[in-house]
């Protein structure tokens, strides 16, 4: 057990950040040795909708539903929750005033981000925060056509508008920026005594300005003192823009603007595990490089390589190959299993199959090809942006231990996962239920459209389907016009539902012609779709109705 646990442990390893600039397209891939590990795309028209603030107006509150909508200049108007629009939970502030944090006086030189503009908020949020509002009390203070600031949370996702929440913060990469907040505190999930003992000084050395606050998050466990400041630097100097915004704005407008995906990138995946940053457009290389000039050494602005090679950079690196596998339904796992993803409304369907095994399969089979699936699963729900309620179907472990060993695996695998993920133990069914944050559409939504003809559901019917309908069809045309002398009827169809036609059906249509007596004929176009069918005159083209 213990040499299976270490064996799919995740490992560190050289890491290389991979950025392909185009001219209507982004994109970025993240390598650990050779193996795709992050992808992500953004679109030139896109607009960086989640984590942006907005200046809204509520256009009116839905009592039954208790929520409120709002004007925000999108295109549907956004969707605000009661709950969302109460100050943020306060066990996490009590959380962080039990660890007994306290505000470093403010040295010369840093100069406080709140304009006028943001302190009329941030005084109204003081407000907020102070009088304990209940969700029962949101419709009196807040009322049709009232101005309120507000930052997306959950982008538009199919027919959905975006949602959003009064409560403004700013993630960094170690930490979260509270513009309208004083509160400084630690993440909860970071366990260990002595390291927050480290992280509360280190929190409490940071120069804050007055009137904000900060949340030292997760991933900033074990991590040095010197992240933390070059974080706090960037989100800092990222909400000064907000000072820009004009004296009197009017709603809808945007306050603040997440930024784009490069900038977000060297956010996210900027640590001292990457070995390499790969860029193949030389204007976007020298702003990597002066944006890490402000926020990192000179060690991490090494690791910048201007790619010029006339081979494409994802091409060089093996990536587009990888990037093709990510859309298969059917995935393989290293010792023969594999496993298939299927993404409906609902939920997203997970299924673990050992593969081709003679006889029963042994339980560490079983086992070792769940913690396989464990790994990919894990890998493909970050690399394709899926979220939402995620049901795995494992291999059915005898043995309690092993149903153990694999729900710890994937505990720890989905650790670092950028969205908020919980997962609940394996049931007695042998299924695992977990839910990822959806914060935008998935990467297949991003990528393709919905089929014109199936709607999305990947089928087709078959060729004995198409025949049937086209004799049902030409029956139903025959008997309409059986008094009409010479009538011919030629039928249009695809190839493939011709070749059915020809060969397992060609008596039935004979029957049929003798029958009717009429001139039957048949034909291919392969202008036509699979479904699509036409009974025309042969002499004038004109379809029969």
């Amino acid at each position: 057990m213990n040499i299976l646990m270490k064996l799919f442990r995740p490992a560190k390893k050289a890491k290389v950040l991979v950025i392909n600039c185009e001219k209507l397209e982004t994109r970025v891939a993240l390598m650990n040795k050779g193996r795709l590990e992050e992808y992500q795309i953004e679109r030139k028209e896109d607009k960086q909708l989640v984590n942006s603030v907005y200046l809204g107006k509520i256009t009116h509150l839905e009592n039954s539903l208790q929520a409120a909508f709002v004007d925000i200049g999108t295109e549907k108007n956004a969707f605000l929750h009661y709950k969302d629009m109460l100050p943020a939970t306060y066990d996490m502030i009590e959380k962080v005033k039990s660890d007994g944090g306290h505000r470093r006086p403010q040295q010369q030189g840093r100069k406080n981000p709140l304009g006028n503009f943001t302190k009329r908020f941030a005084e109204l949020e003081r407000k907020r925060r102070n009088s304990r509002i209940r969700v029962e009390d949101v419709p009196k203070l807040f009322t049709d056509g009232s101005e309120i600031l507000v930052q997306v949370t959950k982008g538009p996702i199919g027919t959905k508008g975006p949602r959003v929440s009064t409560n403004i913060s700013i993630p960094g990469r170690y930490l979260v920026l509270l513009p309208f907040s004083d509160h400084i505190g630690l993440s909860k999930k970071i366990e260990d005594p002595n390291e927050r003992q480290r992280l509360r000084k280190i929190m409490n050395d940071l120069e804050i300005p007055d009137g904000m606050g900060c949340i030292c998050r997760t991933v900033g466990e074990d991590r040095k003192d010197i992240f933390f400041k070059r974080d706090l630097d960037m989100l800092l100097e990222l909400w000064q823009r907000v000072e820009h915004i004009q004296k009197n704005p009017k709603a809808p407008c945007i306050v603040y603007e997440e930024p784009s995906l490069i900038l977000r990138t060297m956010r996210d995946f900027l640590t001292e595990e990457i070995d390499e940053i790969v860029v193949d457009d030389e204007q976007e290389y020298n702003y990597i490089k002066e944006f890490l000039a402000k926020i990192a050494g000179p060690e991490m602005i090494e690791k910048v390589t201007l790619y010029k090679k006339p081979t494409p950079v994802f091409e060089s690196f093996g990536i587009e190959k990888q990037i093709s596998e990510v859309f298969n339904r059917k995935i393989g796992l290293p010792s023969g299993g594999y496993i298939c993803i299927d993404e409906t409304e609902a939920l997203i369907s997970i299924d673990v199959n050992t593969g081709s095994t003679r006889g029963k399969a042994q339980p560490e089979i079983i086992l070792r090809t769940n913690l396989e699936a464990a790994n990919e699963i894990a890998r493909q729900l970050r690399l394709r942006n899926i979220g939402g309620l995620v049901v795995i179907d494992f291999i059915d472990m005898d043995h309690s231990r092993d149903r153990e060993a694999v729900y710890k695996q994937m505990r720890t695998l989905v650790r670092d996962d950028s969205a908020k993920t919980s997962m609940l133990p394996i049931s007695k069914f042998g299924l695992m239920e977990m839910t990822r944050q959806r914060e935008h559409e998935s990467l297949s939504d991003a990528v393709y459209d919905a089929c014109p003809y199936c709607q999305g559901g990947g089928k087709v019917k078959s060729a004995l389907s198409m025949s049937v309908e086209i004799q049902r069809r030409l029956q139903e045309v025959l008997k309409k016009h059986k008094s009409e002398r010479g009538l011919a009827i030629k039928v249009l169809m695809h190839p493939s539902i011709l070749a059915r036609l020809k060969n397992e059906d060609a008596a039935h249509l004979n029957d049929m012609e003798s029958k009717h007596g009429k001139q039957l004929s048949f034909r291919a176009d392969p202008a036509l779709h699979l479904e699509e069918f036409k009974l025309v005159d042969p002499d004038t083209g004109v379809e029969y109705k």
